[in-house]
Formats: structure tokens, C-alpha cells, sequence
């Protein structure tokens, strides 16, 4: 990224601007299948080098049972440079006695960086009130991830996956709510698309929002599996400038309908059928040069070693990347 997102700007985006920002960004991207390698907008495809991250998103290894601490470990040993994790998983360890400032410790001794973080705050909820009390909701949880290096978020539709659909400027004024609080903690909220919730299952939906909010910070959390699940075009991720991608869910999935696949069906990426190597090619030449962070809850993983998944999850991801470079 060539950006600090959490730094002022003299020119908020309004929506009309976002979205030509976007457009922009992606000139050079004639076919998903076909991208260029010489597009300028993305150098790093001409050279085949992306400064790419690799991190892991805790839930690949049941980190709702694996303790804090043994994630860290694990995400190190097997090769990771950064985590995501989850907030549910950090209060546990508060609770057992644990504390902030060890915890950011261990990770920064163990040569690891925090590059998001996942919570459930209803910040998009309709209802002032309940708005209100999820924006400090937000706050404190952004301030926890603060406290121990991080600097980014996941904001997805919490609270709306369900009754009446959103209106989505009303949705985007919220974001806008949600942004400014993580920029006065220097937490940056990714607005992430959710495929099976009845709001923002889409990425039109998302890429709507995400410029309703008309703040200069405002970007997208992408997911290869939500993306499927949601029925959105994986080829419309070339409307979206990578810059304003942070980070990337990677996951893939196998042949199965998008009203009876879930979570638990994600696999590895390259193990499935999702088109890796084009949604790859899209973002690297849209921009993207952020995280890629695996997110997996294939129950048979869990029952592997945690430390033999992980190293596997790292090894798929890093493949898919080398097989998007090389493919034309």
C-alpha cells in the first residue's frame, strides 16, 4: 500500500469521485481472464514481485479453541508475516489473566504484525440507539487492536444478516460514522461484504456504501468464498481500485450450490473451483499490492494439527500467487 488510509485528507471523496477513482485505477484490466502484465497502474505485475503479505486469519486453525498464545506461535513457526485475529479470542485471554501489553510484545518478538481484526459490532444496524451503543462498541474494540499494533478492523453487516433490507445511503452514513471513530483511535473499519446476510451480500451493494459514506477512508474487505456465496461477479472486482483494498479473504470453494454451500465448506485455495488466478490478476492489476489473509472453518482441518494446516494454508496461497503471475 502507498497510502497511510488514517492520514488526513484536503479532498474527501464524494460518491461520483470514489467510484471514478476506482475506474481509474483498474484502467488496463480489459478481460479478468487477460490482464495485461505491462499495466501501469500496477508495476509489480511487469516485474512479477509483489510485496505481498501472508497472514492468517485465526479461525483457519479453530481458534476459538487453539489459546491465544499457541496461534501466535503457530502463525510464526509456520511462516506467516502477519495475523488476523479475532476479538472474542483476545478477551479470553484478557479474562484468564492476560494483558495488552504482553500480548503485543509476544507478537512483535514472534516477527509478526497485526493487519486486521475480526468483531461483530451492529454499527449498520437502522436504529439510532442501537447505532449509538455499537459505535462505542466499535471504539473500544478498535482500541484493543490499537494496543496491540494493529491498525485495521472487519466491519461487516452485523446485525442486519437478517428482516428488512437496509437503506443503503442510510447504511453509508453509518460507515461514515464508523470511520471517523476508527480514525480518532487509528483503527481503519474495512467495510466487508457478507454472501449469505440479507444487506450487503453483494459487492455492488458494498461498492455502493463504501461511497454513500463519502469519507476519504472509506474501502473494501473482499472474500473469495462471499463473494461466490453472494452471487456477485468476481469480474466486478475490476471496478474497485486495489488501493482501496487493505486486505483480501482467501479461500476457495468446492462445486457446490451457492443456496446450500457455508462456511465450512471453504477449502484451501487452489482446491476448489473458485477462479483464483483471475480474481488475483484483477486485484494485482487494479492496485492491490496489501494482505492476503486465509480464512478458513473446514472442519477437517481443525482436526489437523494446527501448525501442519497452517503450513499447508501458507503454501496454497503462495502457489495461487505465483499461478496468477505466471498465467496470461
Amino acid at each position: 500500500m502507498t497510502t497511510d488510509p488514517l492520514q488526513p485528507s484536503q479532498h474527501p471523496r464524494d460518491r461520483r469521485s470514489f467510484l471514478a477513482h476506482s475506474s481509474l485505477a483498474a484502467v488496463g484490466v480489459a478481460t479478468v481472464g487477460s490482464v495485461s502484465i505491462a499495466n501501469p497502474a500496477s508495476p509489480h505485475l511487469a516485474t512479477g514481485a509483489p510485496t505481498l503479505k501472508y497472514c492468517l486469519n485465526t479461525s483457519t486453525i479453530h481458534g476459538e479453541v487453539v489459546p491465544l498464545l499457541k496461534q501466535i506461535e503457530v502463525a510464526s513457526q509456520a511462516g506467516y508475516d502477519a495475523m488476523e485475529l479475532w476479538l472474542r479470542d483476545i478477551d479470553k485471554y484478557l479474562n484468564e489473566g492476560g494483558n495488552l501489553k504482553d500480548l503485543k510484545k509476544r507478537i512483535t518478538d514472534a516477527g509478526l504484525t497485526i493487519e486486521s481484526a475480526i468483531a461483530f459490532a451492529p454499527w449498520i444496524v437502522a436504529d439510532s440507539a442501537t447505532h449509538k451503543k455499537a459505535l462505542e462498541q466499535a471504539k473500544k474494540e478498535m482500541e484493543t487492536i490499537v494496543a496491540i499494533g494493529g491498525t485495521r478492523i472487519a466491519a461487516p453487516p452485523a446485525g442486519a444478516t437478517d428482516g428488512e433490507r437496509l437503506d443503503l445511503d442510510r447504511a453509508g452514513e453509518h460507515y461514515r460514522a464508523l470511520l471517523q471513530v476508527g480514525r480518532s483511535v487509528g483503527c481503519l473499519p474495512q467495510l466487508e461484504v457478507w454472501g449469505f446476510s440479507k444487506n450487503l451480500s453483494k459487492l455492488s451493494e458494498v461498492l455502493y456504501v463504501a461511497a454513500a459514506a463519502q469519507h476519504p477512508d472509506a474501502c473494501v474487505l473482499p472474500d473469495v468464498y462471499h463473494l461466490y456465496k453472494g452471487g456477485s461477479n468476481f469480474e466486478d472486482l475490476g471496478l474497485l481500485a486495489g488501493t482501496k483494498i487493505h486486505v483480501f479473504h482467501m479461500n476457495d470453494y468446492p462445486d457446490i450450490p451457492r443456496d446450500k454451500i457455508s462456511d465450512a465448506d471453504r477449502v484451501y485455495p487452489g482446491d476448489g473451483i473458485a477462479p483464483i488466478s483471475k480474481v488475483l490478476h484483477t486485484v494485482l492489476a487494479s492496485g492491490f499490492n496489501g494482505v492476503l489473509s486465509l480464512e478458513l472453518f473446514n472442519r477437517k482441518y481443525w482436526e489437523m494439527d494446527p501448525l501442519e494446516n497452517a503450513t499447508i494454508g501458507l503454501k496454497k496461497m503462495k502457489a495461487s500467487v505465483e499461478s496468477a503471475l505466471a498465467s496470461k
